[in-house]
């Protein structure tokens, strides 16, 4: 049944009626000689009537089931841009025909009709460039078919989930394959509104009942629908498909496309999961790309994606980019592992595995060297191709060591996400990453299967045929072994080449993966072996996975201890006097955790074992700031060693340096925070003032006092972050542009008058107060030396610019349960701090990261204390 365009009701949310119009379009394709009506949202009137000469067009294509509502933040946000003066973009948003508040034509409309319809559209409106597309689900690929159609007028294309290639031999997802199942079709799609409601479900957080009832206005009826069900039949499921072809022919040109892109994408989405985002970012490498991660399918309700739109435009038309990578001076580069090269002919010892029984495992340097070379042959022989990214769920020790400088051989890509961050993480984790190959011992392996990871999957075993093909498994690492037993090695990677994506702990909200290239991987070892004087004959224990991997880098012995990596914890003195004593290493390299059981363990260790520890030169607690009283006593189990703690991140691992004596002689200084050194080598430092509501705003500086962001740069900084390009984007903001790279870390401090850095806590956790900014750091430690304390947290409750103090606390010993502290221990607690505490509160365990199980969690922590100050029952934060 047929009916006419019409103009949507007035009082729907957040849709301006002056931005909608009726346009009568000469058809093309079945509609020739025939004119059809659109309804549109379009800015262009009011910005001729507000005398705007706007710099280009967003052409915003909706999906199924939607309709131009869907882009009603786009086309207002743009709009009040530039009453306020900014730079204009003109924002056409279509009702595609047979949707929305479009004419019903009653005629089948496949995909290369509907890329036909958006041509004559934009032909009536005499649209002319610069024009941006922007699309979502099928609209992103109706406007893809636009843009390699129009590249006279192409200036860019912007995508919300969407897909344009589906490989062959896997099936469709299983919601489509619901929907467009015969007999279900018609009744999920046209006959009820089900599979409008179940789209409009997918939304997190659930959308108000205004806004659906917004979305369900242009379908109330069946014969309005049945655009919904011909769009979920026009899905080419194979290449019988009638859309199939022109499918194909969009994706093609895709390839070709060199304009900018942007890629906006919800991870939780049912349909259009990240396997057609990696598609997508192939096909446009150029692309800027950002996964809001806890969003799905309906991204543009789920996230301001607006604000992530005009920005994107403003940085790529309107503002002429610096680069600083390009200006940067490059430092000299030799590979990762041409020490491991150099020692190839060499049957001393490159990695020790301890075991749980006290047995050992040794692998030489020429064994290390062949192994790496093998399978690096291998992998080349059964299809890892340079820039694959290889995801790695294997344990630290000789076998992952040799996969890893394998991998990195030969160009493939490394990504690295630890036990540690648990299986929810890590498979947030994989699934981000999207590696094409997995290689993993057996419970790795099964929880790949069970959780859908992608990629070719190898298996570290050899399994039985029956179990493999359970698992999904095409190669066992023998099969590597053997296919790279006769096998060339292909050329080395470049030094700008991407050669690794390690994840970060995920204690400041979800796990980021941080994009290394050789070079930059290169400098870390170079930077680390020059400052900490590593030799061939130094050796090193590392119970901290990132420098357990460095030591074939080095051209020194590594030992992993015996430890469960994920879970530090459970790391003793025995264990590292063991290793000690197996490799005469003289470097120990520990994290927070890990130290704090070694010290608690101290008194199991023999005679023997403590003479071997007393052989150790040098210790180095990474991952976190740790107390003097903790790293004295780790030095205490290693008298002979000059204990260090440096500072750093996974986005740039090395950055100052401290000793214990460092530390002691800071200890009488006035400053608040944890003391960090000065900065190691060519490293630089600044500080970023933050301002009366506690954003970091000020001109980066060297001056001492100041309290604000602290921003690093060296040579061994992170390239980027993998597809998080606002977070990205964020962390260079107003950086300083002096050749160098910069990254803002995000946590905050300030540089004393010596040029030592002192860090005082995270900018989300600083309390914007009646009185300014005030970082938590400063006041713990007062509090953490009153007797009782074991450790403490200072949290805000209340609104922001008037947050009030709130101490939680462990004590010892423990309390059995959460709630309000013991009034003494309050009293005292008051006293000890200059900062005002309207509570404290007392808790058996504050909450803390995996990894390094020494990071609070402190806006939980200030959830969870506003919560009880306002009477809930205490649990657990």
């Amino acid at each position: 049944m047929t009916s006419p365009a019409a103009l949507p009701p007035a009082d729907l949310p957040g849709l301006d009626p002056r931005f909608s119009r009726l346009v009568a379009v000469p058809g093309r394709g079945v509609d020739e000689q025939v004119t059809r009506t659109w309804h549109v949202l379009d800015t262009g009137p009011a910005l001729e009537r507000l005398g705007v000469a706007p710099r280009g067009t967003i052409l915003a294509v909706h999906g199924n089931p939607t309709w131009s509502y869907l882009w009603r933040s786009v086309v207002a946000r743009s709009f009040a841009a530039a009453e306020a003066g900014a730079p204009a973009w003109r924002v056409v948003a279509v009702d595609q025909l047979d949707m929305g508040f479009s004419e019903r034509t009653d005629v089948p409309r496949p995909l290369a009709q509907r890329v036909r319809d958006l041509a004559a559209l934009t032909d009536t409106l005499a649209l002319d460039g610069p024009v941006v597309t922007l699309g979502h689900d099928w609209g992103g690929v109706i406007s893809l078919g636009w843009a390699i159609d129009h590249p006279e007028l192409l200036a860019g294309v912007m995508l919300l989930n969407t897909a344009v290639h589906h490989p062959e031999g896997v099936p469709i997802p299983a919601p489509l394959r619901l929907a467009g199942a015969r007999g279900v079709l018609a009744a999920s799609t046209v006959q009820t509104t089900a599979f409008l409601d179940t789209t409009l479900a997918l939304a997190s957080p659930a959308l108000s009942p205004e806004v659906k009832a917004a979305f369900r206005a242009p379908y109330g009826a069946a014969d309005r629908r049945r655009a919904i069900g011909g769009f979920v039949a026009d899905i080419p499921v194979d290449a019988r498909h009638g859309s199939f072809a022109e499918l194909q022919r969009i994706a093609d040109g895709v390839s070709r496309l060199t304009v900018p892109a942007l890629m906006l994408w919800g991870p939780r989405d049912p349909i259009f999961g990240d396997r057609y985002l990696d598609d997508l970012a192939e096909r446009m490498p150029q692309a800027d790309v950002h996964r809001f991660e806890g969003a799905g399918h309906l991204i543009a309700e789920d996230r301001d994606y607006a604000s992530a739109v005009l920005t994107w435009l403003a940085d790529a038309y309107e503002v002429a980019p610096t680069s600083h990578t390009d200006a940067e001076p490059l430092t000299e580069w030799t590979p990762l592992w041409e020490r491991l090269d150099a020692r190839r002919d060499d049957d001393a010892t490159a990695v020790i595995e301890m075991g749980a029984t006290g047995a050992t495992r040794r692998v030489s340097w020429r064994h290390l060297d062949d192994r790496v070379r093998t399978l690096a042959a291998g992998l080349t022989a059964v299809g890892v191709r340079p820039g694959d990214r290889v995801s790695l769920l294997v344990p630290p020790g000789p076998t992952l060591t040799a996969i890893i400088y394998a991998c990195l051989r030969i160009g493939a890509v490394v990504v690295v996400a630890d036990a540690g961050l648990g299986l929810k993480g890590l498979t947030r984790a994989v699934r981000g990453a999207w590696p094409d190959v997995v290689i993993g011992e057996l419970p790795g392996l099964a929880a790949a299967r069970v959780l859908g990871w992608p990629g070719m999957r190898i298996s570290v075993p050899t399994l039985p045929s029956v179990s493999a093909r359970a698992l999904g498994i095409r190669h066992s690492l023998a099969d590597v072994t053997r296919a790279g037993t006769a096998a060339e090695l292909p050329p080395i990677p470049g030094p700008d080449d991407p050669a690794a994506i390690l994840f970060t702990s995920g204690s400041t909200g979800p796990a980021k993966g941080v994009a290394y290239t050789h070079r930059q991987l290169s400098a870390l070892r170079d930077i680390l072996a020059a400052h900490f004087d590593v030799s061939p004959g130094t050796g090193l224990v590392t119970g901290f996975a990132p420098f357990a991997l460095l030591g074939p880098a080095l051209g020194t012995l590594s030992v992993t201890p015996d430890m469960d990596v994920s879970a530090p914890r459970t790391l003793t003195a025995t264990a590292v006097a063991a290793a000690v004593r197996a490799s005469q290493a003289r470097i120990v390299f520990l994290s927070p955790a890990a130290i704090l059981n070694v010290v608690a363990t101290a008194d199991a260790l023999t005679a023997d074992d403590r003479a071997a520890l007393a052989g150790v030169e040098t210790f180095l607690s990474t991952g976190a700031p740790i107390s003097e009283t903790l790293l004295a006593a780790a030095a205490r189990v290693m008298p002979n060693a000059t204990a260090h703690t440096p500072y750093g991140m996974t986005e740039c691992l090395l950055v100052t340096d401290i000793t214990l004596e460092g530390i002691r002689a800071a200890a009488d200084a006035p400053d608040a925070g944890v003391c960090v050194g000065s900065p190691i080598g060519g490293n630089r430092i600044r500080i970023s003032a933050l301002d009366a509501d506690g954003r970091a705003t000020g001109n980066p500086s060297e001056a001492s006092g100041v309290l604000g962001e602290i921003l690093v740069s060296a040579p061994h900084l992170k390239d980027h972050y993998d597809r998080l390009w606002l977070t990205d984007r964020e962390a260079a903001r107003e950086t300083p542009v002096d050749g160098g790279r910069w990254h803002r870390t995000g946590d905050v401090g300030h540089l004393d008058a010596e040029g030592r850095l002192w860090v005082e806590g995270r900018v989300p956790h600083v309390l914007v107060t009646a009185d300014g900014p005030l970082a938590p750091v400063g006041p713990e430690q007062q509090i953490e030396k009153v007797d009782g304390v074991r450790r403490a947290a200072v949290v805000g409750v209340g609104p922001q610019g008037l947050r009030q103090a709130v101490a939680v606390i462990e004590t010892t010993p423990a309390t059995k349960a959460p709630g309000l502290a013991a009034p003494e221990l309050a009293a005292r607690i008051r006293t000890a701090t200059d900062v005002s505490l309207v509570a404290v509160l007392a808790v058996p365990a504050l909450p803390t990261d995996i990894r390094h199980n020494s990071k609070i969690d402190r806006t939980r922590l200030s959830v969870w204390a506003e919560r009880v100050l306002a009477g809930e029952r205490p649990t657990t934060p």
